[in-house]
């Protein structure tokens, strides 16, 4: 059974200042407003789902790296590169659905990387950061959709 440890300062607070974007951008998307955004061609919800979908392939990117570190199968790279591949065919896709799919995506995902900590890959704590993260972001996406 892995040890439960506390989650170190440097990844809460590295971990909840990720999510300023989301709330944000959320936030201003649901406004209406777009915070002078406008006056450089870019709105909130375009910096919200490019930001989903690059923090979408940072979570396959914790996968990736847990797998490589731990010597782990090839079934791991392979579904490490789902995020990536998802958020960017969400990038295409058209208002509301590209919001709405990268956070299914990264809502799930939180759930499917909760494998990491029982396997020993990861410390336990990841995976219970990774679920409130996961959750923040996820909904923050799918309100603004």
């Amino acid at each position: 059974m892995a040890r439960v440890t506390a989650v170190p300062p440097a990844a809460l607070v590295l971990g909840i200042a990720g999510l300023i974007p989301f709330l944000g951008f959320a936030l201003l998307s649901v406004s209406g407003t777009d915070a002078g955004l406008g006056t450089i061609g870019l709105s909130p919800r375009l910096v919200l789902s490019t930001y989903g979908a690059v923090i979408a392939s940072f979570l396959g990117g914790i996968r990736w790296g847990a797998a490589a570190a731990r010597g782990s199968g090839g079934a791991d790279y392979a579904i490490a590169i789902l995020p990536s591949l998802v958020a960017w065919a969400a990038l295409a896709a058209p208002a509301p659905w590209d919001l709405r799919v990268l956070g299914v995506l990264v809502l799930a995902w939180g759930l499917v990387d909760q494998d990491l900590p029982r396997r020993g890959l990861v410390p336990v704590w990841l995976g219970r950061l990774r679920l409130v993260l996961s959750g923040v972001a996820g909904a923050s996406l799918l309100v603004a959709a």
